[in-house]
Protein backbone atom coordinates (compact mmCIF):
# COMPACT_ATOMS: atom_id res chain seq x y z
CA UNK A 1 0.00 0.00 0.00
CA UNK A 2 1.32 3.41 -0.92
CA UNK A 3 1.66 5.16 2.38
CA UNK A 4 2.89 8.71 1.73
CA UNK A 5 -0.42 10.08 0.33
CA UNK A 6 -2.29 8.54 3.27
CA UNK A 7 0.08 10.18 5.75
CA UNK A 8 -0.58 13.57 4.14
CA UNK A 9 -4.31 12.84 4.08
CA UNK A 10 -4.20 11.86 7.77
CA UNK A 11 -2.65 15.19 8.76
CA UNK A 12 -4.93 17.28 6.53
CA UNK A 13 -8.03 15.58 7.97
CA UNK A 14 -6.64 15.93 11.50
CA UNK A 15 -5.91 19.66 11.13
CA UNK A 16 -9.26 20.26 9.45
CA UNK A 17 -11.10 18.56 12.30
CA UNK A 18 -9.21 20.45 14.98
CA UNK A 19 -10.47 23.64 13.32
CA UNK A 20 -13.98 22.19 13.13
CA UNK A 21 -13.89 21.05 16.76
CA UNK A 22 -12.69 24.46 17.98
CA UNK A 23 -15.84 26.16 16.67
CA UNK A 24 -18.64 23.59 16.97
CA UNK A 25 -19.20 23.33 20.76
CA UNK A 26 -19.33 27.12 21.12
CA UNK A 27 -22.03 27.68 18.51
CA UNK A 28 -25.23 27.29 20.59
CA UNK A 29 -24.15 29.56 23.45
CA UNK A 30 -22.56 32.14 21.16
CA UNK A 31 -25.63 32.22 18.92
CA UNK A 32 -27.75 32.86 22.02
CA UNK A 33 -25.36 35.62 23.13
CA UNK A 34 -25.85 37.54 19.88
CA UNK A 35 -29.63 37.30 20.10
CA UNK A 36 -30.59 34.14 18.22
CA UNK A 37 -33.97 32.62 19.07
CA UNK A 38 -34.23 28.88 19.83
CA UNK A 39 -35.51 28.31 16.28
CA UNK A 40 -32.59 30.28 14.82
CA UNK A 41 -30.12 28.33 16.97
CA UNK A 42 -31.59 25.10 15.59
CA UNK A 43 -31.36 26.45 12.05
CA UNK A 44 -27.72 27.45 12.54
CA UNK A 45 -26.88 24.03 13.97
CA UNK A 46 -28.73 22.15 11.21
CA UNK A 47 -27.45 24.29 8.31
CA UNK A 48 -24.06 22.56 8.38
CA UNK A 49 -25.52 19.08 7.88
CA UNK A 50 -28.06 20.36 5.35
CA UNK A 51 -25.21 21.65 3.17
CA UNK A 52 -23.36 18.35 3.58
CA UNK A 53 -26.51 16.54 2.47
CA UNK A 54 -26.65 18.46 -0.80
CA UNK A 55 -22.95 18.95 -1.52
CA UNK A 56 -21.40 15.57 -0.61
CA UNK A 57 -22.66 13.96 -3.86
CA UNK A 58 -21.56 17.04 -5.82
CA UNK A 59 -17.98 16.97 -4.50
CA UNK A 60 -17.84 13.19 -4.86
CA UNK A 61 -19.14 13.19 -8.44
CA UNK A 62 -16.94 16.07 -9.55
CA UNK A 63 -13.90 14.37 -8.01
CA UNK A 64 -14.55 11.44 -10.38
CA UNK A 65 -14.45 13.94 -13.28
CA UNK A 66 -11.71 16.47 -12.46
CA UNK A 67 -9.73 14.60 -9.80
CA UNK A 68 -9.71 14.28 -6.02
CA UNK A 69 -6.97 16.85 -5.40
CA UNK A 70 -8.75 19.92 -6.87
CA UNK A 71 -11.94 19.13 -4.98
CA UNK A 72 -10.07 18.70 -1.68
CA UNK A 73 -8.21 21.99 -2.20
CA UNK A 74 -11.35 23.96 -3.18
CA UNK A 75 -13.38 22.63 -0.27
CA UNK A 76 -10.64 23.25 2.31
CA UNK A 77 -10.36 26.83 1.01
CA UNK A 78 -14.12 27.23 1.49
CA UNK A 79 -13.76 26.04 5.08
CA UNK A 80 -11.00 28.59 5.74
CA UNK A 81 -13.23 31.39 4.45
CA UNK A 82 -16.11 30.15 6.62
CA UNK A 83 -14.00 30.38 9.78
CA UNK A 84 -12.83 33.87 8.85
CA UNK A 85 -16.47 34.93 8.51
CA UNK A 86 -17.17 33.25 11.86
CA UNK A 87 -14.49 35.43 13.50
CA UNK A 88 -16.50 38.52 12.46
CA UNK A 89 -19.98 37.08 13.07
CA UNK A 90 -21.65 39.55 15.38
CA UNK A 91 -25.08 38.97 13.80
CA UNK A 92 -27.23 35.87 13.37
CA UNK A 93 -27.14 36.29 9.57
CA UNK A 94 -23.32 36.26 9.43
CA UNK A 95 -23.14 33.28 11.77
CA UNK A 96 -25.59 31.38 9.57
CA UNK A 97 -23.57 32.24 6.44
CA UNK A 98 -20.38 30.99 8.09
CA UNK A 99 -21.99 27.65 8.96
CA UNK A 100 -23.51 27.22 5.50
CA UNK A 101 -20.09 27.76 3.92
CA UNK A 102 -18.46 25.46 6.49
CA UNK A 103 -20.94 22.72 5.61
CA UNK A 104 -20.18 23.12 1.90
CA UNK A 105 -16.46 22.85 2.61
CA UNK A 106 -16.72 19.88 4.97
CA UNK A 107 -18.79 17.94 2.44
CA UNK A 108 -15.44 17.00 0.87
CA UNK A 109 -15.32 13.82 2.97
CA UNK A 110 -16.70 11.88 -0.03
CA UNK A 111 -13.72 12.99 -2.15
CA UNK A 112 -11.37 12.11 0.71
CA UNK A 113 -12.87 8.64 1.02
CA UNK A 114 -12.69 8.16 -2.75
CA UNK A 115 -9.02 9.16 -2.61
CA UNK A 116 -8.42 6.33 -0.13
CA UNK A 117 -10.10 3.82 -2.44
CA UNK A 118 -7.77 4.98 -5.23
CA UNK A 119 -4.55 4.33 -3.31
CA UNK A 120 -5.44 1.15 -1.41
CA UNK A 121 -6.33 -2.40 -2.34
CA UNK A 122 -9.36 -4.16 -0.88
CA UNK A 123 -7.26 -5.97 1.75
CA UNK A 124 -5.96 -2.69 3.25
CA UNK A 125 -8.92 -0.40 2.67
CA UNK A 126 -10.69 -0.76 6.02
CA UNK A 127 -7.42 -0.17 7.86
CA UNK A 128 -6.85 3.02 5.84
CA UNK A 129 -10.44 4.18 6.45
CA UNK A 130 -9.89 3.49 10.14
CA UNK A 131 -6.73 5.61 10.22
CA UNK A 132 -8.56 8.52 8.59
CA UNK A 133 -11.40 7.97 11.07
CA UNK A 134 -8.83 8.13 13.86
CA UNK A 135 -7.54 11.46 12.50
CA UNK A 136 -11.14 12.68 12.43
CA UNK A 137 -11.75 11.58 16.03
CA UNK A 138 -8.42 12.84 17.36
CA UNK A 139 -8.94 16.25 15.80
CA UNK A 140 -12.39 16.50 17.34
CA UNK A 141 -11.10 15.39 20.76
CA UNK A 142 -8.46 18.15 20.80
CA UNK A 143 -10.55 20.90 19.20
CA UNK A 144 -13.26 21.57 21.82
CA UNK A 145 -10.92 22.17 24.81
CA UNK A 146 -8.77 24.45 22.65
CA UNK A 147 -11.86 26.37 21.55
CA UNK A 148 -13.04 26.76 25.15
CA UNK A 149 -9.61 28.03 26.20
CA UNK A 150 -9.42 30.56 23.36
CA UNK A 151 -12.92 31.91 23.96
CA UNK A 152 -12.38 32.22 27.72
CA UNK A 153 -9.08 34.11 27.52
CA UNK A 154 -9.09 35.80 24.09
CA UNK A 155 -12.71 36.07 22.93
CA UNK A 156 -14.76 34.53 20.16
CA UNK A 157 -12.90 36.31 17.34
CA UNK A 158 -9.67 34.53 18.27
CA UNK A 159 -11.50 31.20 17.98
CA UNK A 160 -12.31 32.05 14.36
CA UNK A 161 -8.79 33.31 13.63
CA UNK A 162 -7.12 30.16 14.97
CA UNK A 163 -9.56 27.91 13.09
CA UNK A 164 -8.82 29.91 9.92
CA UNK A 165 -5.06 29.62 10.44
CA UNK A 166 -5.25 25.86 10.99
CA UNK A 167 -7.38 25.35 7.90
CA UNK A 168 -5.00 27.47 5.80
CA UNK A 169 -2.16 25.28 7.07
CA UNK A 170 -4.23 22.29 5.99
CA UNK A 171 -4.64 23.87 2.54
CA UNK A 172 -0.90 24.53 2.19
CA UNK A 173 0.02 20.97 3.19
CA UNK A 174 -2.45 19.48 0.74
CA UNK A 175 -1.33 21.80 -2.07
CA UNK A 176 2.35 20.93 -1.61
CA UNK A 177 2.29 17.27 -0.64
CA UNK A 178 -0.97 15.69 -1.84
CA UNK A 179 -0.70 14.19 -5.36
CA UNK A 180 -3.62 13.40 -7.61
CA UNK A 181 -4.82 9.84 -7.07
CA UNK A 182 -6.77 9.04 -10.26
CA UNK A 183 -5.43 8.82 -13.80
CA UNK A 184 -8.60 7.94 -15.70
CA UNK A 185 -11.35 10.48 -15.09
CA UNK A 186 -15.01 10.34 -16.02
CA UNK A 187 -16.21 12.65 -18.82
CA UNK A 188 -17.17 16.06 -17.47
CA UNK A 189 -20.88 16.72 -17.14
CA UNK A 190 -22.98 19.66 -16.03
CA UNK A 191 -22.97 20.20 -12.27
CA UNK A 192 -26.26 19.28 -10.62
CA UNK A 193 -26.94 20.77 -7.20
CA UNK A 194 -28.59 17.53 -6.19
CA UNK A 195 -30.06 14.55 -7.98
CA UNK A 196 -32.69 12.41 -6.30
CA UNK A 197 -32.55 10.19 -9.37
CA UNK A 198 -28.93 9.33 -8.64
CA UNK A 199 -29.80 8.65 -5.02
CA UNK A 200 -32.61 6.34 -6.10
CA UNK A 201 -30.24 4.60 -8.49
CA UNK A 202 -27.82 4.01 -5.63
CA UNK A 203 -30.61 2.51 -3.52
CA UNK A 204 -31.41 0.09 -6.36
CA UNK A 205 -28.05 -1.61 -5.72
CA UNK A 206 -28.95 -4.31 -3.17
CA UNK A 207 -25.75 -4.40 -1.12
CA UNK A 208 -25.10 -0.63 -1.25
CA UNK A 209 -28.69 0.16 -0.23
CA UNK A 210 -28.46 -2.15 2.79
CA UNK A 211 -25.24 -0.53 3.94
CA UNK A 212 -26.70 2.97 3.58
CA UNK A 213 -29.91 2.04 5.42
CA UNK A 214 -27.92 0.50 8.27
CA UNK A 215 -25.61 3.51 8.37
CA UNK A 216 -28.57 5.94 8.44
CA UNK A 217 -30.14 4.15 11.43
CA UNK A 218 -26.77 3.98 13.18
CA UNK A 219 -25.93 7.68 12.73
CA UNK A 220 -29.47 8.78 13.58
CA UNK A 221 -29.29 6.87 16.86
CA UNK A 222 -25.79 8.16 17.65
CA UNK A 223 -26.69 11.84 17.11
CA UNK A 224 -29.99 11.26 18.92
CA UNK A 225 -27.85 10.15 21.90
CA UNK A 226 -25.36 13.03 21.62
CA UNK A 227 -28.05 15.68 22.01
CA UNK A 228 -29.91 14.04 24.88
CA UNK A 229 -26.87 12.74 26.79
CA UNK A 230 -25.70 16.18 27.89
CA UNK A 231 -29.18 16.87 29.31
CA UNK A 232 -29.35 13.44 30.97
CA UNK A 233 -25.94 13.74 32.61
CA UNK A 234 -26.55 17.27 33.85
CA UNK A 235 -30.13 16.87 35.08
CA UNK A 236 -30.22 13.21 36.18
CA UNK A 237 -26.59 12.57 37.17
CA UNK A 238 -25.88 16.16 38.35
CA UNK A 239 -22.48 16.43 36.66
CA UNK A 240 -20.83 19.69 35.60
CA UNK A 241 -20.38 20.99 32.07
CA UNK A 242 -16.66 20.27 32.38
CA UNK A 243 -17.35 16.64 33.32
CA UNK A 244 -19.72 16.31 30.36
CA UNK A 245 -16.85 17.43 28.15
CA UNK A 246 -14.62 14.75 29.65
CA UNK A 247 -17.25 12.07 29.00
CA UNK A 248 -17.51 13.00 25.33
CA UNK A 249 -13.73 13.15 25.11
CA UNK A 250 -13.58 9.62 26.55
CA UNK A 251 -15.87 8.40 23.76
CA UNK A 252 -13.66 10.13 21.22
CA UNK A 253 -10.43 8.66 22.60
CA UNK A 254 -11.77 5.10 22.61
CA UNK A 255 -13.03 5.54 19.03
CA UNK A 256 -9.60 6.77 17.97
CA UNK A 257 -7.93 3.72 19.51
CA UNK A 258 -10.36 1.35 17.79
CA UNK A 259 -10.06 3.05 14.40
CA UNK A 260 -6.33 3.53 14.58
CA UNK A 261 -5.22 0.15 15.90
CA UNK A 262 -7.96 -2.51 15.69
CA UNK A 263 -9.84 -2.04 12.41
CA UNK A 264 -7.13 -3.47 10.16
CA UNK A 265 -6.54 -6.55 12.31
CA UNK A 266 -10.23 -7.34 12.76
CA UNK A 267 -11.21 -6.93 9.10
CA UNK A 268 -8.30 -9.08 7.95
CA UNK A 269 -9.28 -11.83 10.37
CA UNK A 270 -13.09 -11.71 10.13
CA UNK A 271 -13.92 -9.64 7.04
CA UNK A 272 -15.73 -6.31 6.68
CA UNK A 273 -19.27 -7.65 6.87
CA UNK A 274 -18.79 -9.41 10.23
CA UNK A 275 -17.02 -6.38 11.73
CA UNK A 276 -19.78 -4.08 10.45
CA UNK A 277 -22.45 -6.27 12.04
CA UNK A 278 -20.50 -6.53 15.31
CA UNK A 279 -20.10 -2.75 15.51
CA UNK A 280 -23.85 -2.25 15.17
CA UNK A 281 -24.70 -4.84 17.84
CA UNK A 282 -22.20 -3.41 20.36
CA UNK A 283 -23.53 0.11 19.69
CA UNK A 284 -27.14 -1.00 20.26
CA UNK A 285 -26.36 -2.64 23.61
CA UNK A 286 -24.37 0.36 24.81
CA UNK A 287 -27.20 2.75 23.92
CA UNK A 288 -29.96 0.78 25.62
CA UNK A 289 -28.20 0.58 29.00
CA UNK A 290 -26.99 4.21 29.28
CA UNK A 291 -30.07 5.69 31.05
CA UNK A 292 -30.21 2.77 33.52
CA UNK A 293 -26.78 3.41 35.05
CA UNK A 294 -27.02 4.09 38.82
CA UNK A 295 -26.54 7.78 39.58
CA UNK A 296 -23.37 7.12 41.58
CA UNK A 297 -21.78 4.90 38.91
CA UNK A 298 -21.53 7.17 35.87
CA UNK A 299 -17.75 7.34 36.06
CA UNK A 300 -17.31 3.60 36.72
CA UNK A 301 -20.03 1.35 35.26
CA UNK A 302 -21.13 4.17 32.98
CA UNK A 303 -17.73 4.27 31.28
CA UNK A 304 -18.18 0.63 30.23
CA UNK A 305 -21.36 1.43 28.30
CA UNK A 306 -19.83 4.60 26.86
CA UNK A 307 -16.86 2.50 25.76
CA UNK A 308 -19.33 0.17 24.01
CA UNK A 309 -20.75 3.18 22.15
CA UNK A 310 -17.26 4.24 21.14
CA UNK A 311 -16.22 0.74 20.05
CA UNK A 312 -19.39 0.30 18.01
CA UNK A 313 -18.89 3.67 16.37
CA UNK A 314 -15.20 3.02 15.76
CA UNK A 315 -15.94 -0.30 14.06
CA UNK A 316 -19.09 0.41 12.07
CA UNK A 317 -18.51 3.85 10.54
CA UNK A 318 -15.18 3.34 8.70
CA UNK A 319 -16.06 -0.22 7.71
CA UNK A 320 -19.37 0.93 6.19
CA UNK A 321 -17.42 3.24 3.88
CA UNK A 322 -15.01 0.48 2.94
CA UNK A 323 -17.90 -1.88 2.19
CA UNK A 324 -19.61 0.63 -0.08
CA UNK A 325 -16.38 1.08 -2.02
CA UNK A 326 -16.01 -2.69 -2.40
CA UNK A 327 -19.51 -2.97 -3.91
CA UNK A 328 -19.03 0.03 -6.25
CA UNK A 329 -17.24 0.20 -9.64
CA UNK A 330 -14.05 2.21 -9.45
CA UNK A 331 -15.21 5.00 -11.80
CA UNK A 332 -18.26 5.67 -9.57
CA UNK A 333 -16.52 5.68 -6.20
CA UNK A 334 -16.74 9.43 -5.59
CA UNK A 335 -20.37 9.69 -6.66
CA UNK A 336 -21.67 6.74 -4.60
CA UNK A 337 -19.60 7.66 -1.53
CA UNK A 338 -20.99 11.20 -1.85
CA UNK A 339 -24.55 9.87 -1.89
CA UNK A 340 -23.73 7.77 1.17
CA UNK A 341 -22.46 10.89 2.94
CA UNK A 342 -25.70 12.69 2.07
CA UNK A 343 -27.71 9.88 3.64
CA UNK A 344 -25.54 10.21 6.76
CA UNK A 345 -26.00 13.99 6.78
CA UNK A 346 -29.77 13.53 6.64
CA UNK A 347 -29.51 11.36 9.76
CA UNK A 348 -27.48 14.11 11.44
CA UNK A 349 -30.18 16.65 10.55
CA UNK A 350 -33.01 14.59 12.05
CA UNK A 351 -31.12 13.17 15.05
CA UNK A 352 -30.86 16.39 17.13
CA UNK A 353 -34.60 17.11 16.83
CA UNK A 354 -35.44 13.50 17.74
CA UNK A 355 -33.10 13.44 20.73
CA UNK A 356 -34.48 16.62 22.27
CA UNK A 357 -38.13 15.74 21.61
CA UNK A 358 -37.87 12.16 22.92
CA UNK A 359 -35.98 13.31 26.01
CA UNK A 360 -38.77 15.79 26.73
CA UNK A 361 -41.29 12.94 26.60
CA UNK A 362 -39.31 10.50 28.78
CA UNK A 363 -35.61 10.46 29.66
CA UNK A 364 -35.14 6.80 28.69
CA UNK A 365 -36.83 7.22 25.30
CA UNK A 366 -33.90 8.49 23.17
CA UNK A 367 -31.77 5.51 24.16
CA UNK A 368 -34.45 2.84 23.86
CA UNK A 369 -35.57 4.16 20.47
CA UNK A 370 -31.99 4.58 19.31
CA UNK A 371 -31.00 1.11 20.50
CA UNK A 372 -34.02 -0.44 18.81
CA UNK A 373 -33.22 1.32 15.52
CA UNK A 374 -29.62 0.09 15.58
CA UNK A 375 -30.83 -3.44 16.25
CA UNK A 376 -33.04 -3.13 13.16
CA UNK A 377 -29.97 -1.92 11.31
CA UNK A 378 -28.09 -4.98 12.58
CA UNK A 379 -30.73 -7.21 11.02
CA UNK A 380 -30.36 -5.35 7.73
CA UNK A 381 -26.56 -5.65 7.96
CA UNK A 382 -26.85 -9.40 8.50
CA UNK A 383 -28.39 -9.74 5.01
CA UNK A 384 -25.13 -8.52 3.43
CA UNK A 385 -23.70 -12.03 3.72
CA UNK A 386 -25.81 -13.11 0.74
CA UNK A 387 -23.99 -10.59 -1.50
CA UNK A 388 -20.41 -11.41 -2.36
CA UNK A 389 -18.12 -8.47 -3.05
CA UNK A 390 -18.68 -7.94 -6.76
CA UNK A 391 -16.09 -5.31 -7.46
CA UNK A 392 -12.58 -5.23 -6.02
CA UNK A 393 -11.10 -1.92 -7.18
CA UNK A 394 -7.48 -2.17 -8.23
CA UNK A 395 -4.96 -0.25 -6.20
CA UNK A 396 -2.26 2.01 -7.50
CA UNK A 397 0.13 -0.07 -5.45
CA UNK A 398 0.02 -3.50 -3.93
Amino acid sequence: MKKSPLVVLFFTVFIDLVGFGIVLPLLPTYAKDIGATPLEIGLIAASFSVMQFFFSPIWGSKSDQIGRRPIILISVAASAISYLIFSQSDTVALLLISRVLAGIGSANISATQAYITDVTDSANRSKAMGMIGAAFGLGFVLGPPLGGFLKTFYGISMVGYVATALTLLDLILAFIFLPESIKEKKPKTKIQLFSFDKMLDAFKRPAVSRIMITNFLFLFAFVNMQVSAALLWKEYFSVTDQSIGYLFAFVGVVSVIVQGFLIGKLTKKYGERKVFLLGNIIMALGLIFIPYIPTDSLFSLGLIFLAMLAIGNGLAVPVSTSLISLYTPHHEQGEILGISQSVGSFARILGPFSGSLLYGVEIHAPYLVGGALVLVGSLVASTLFQYEVEITPSSVSS
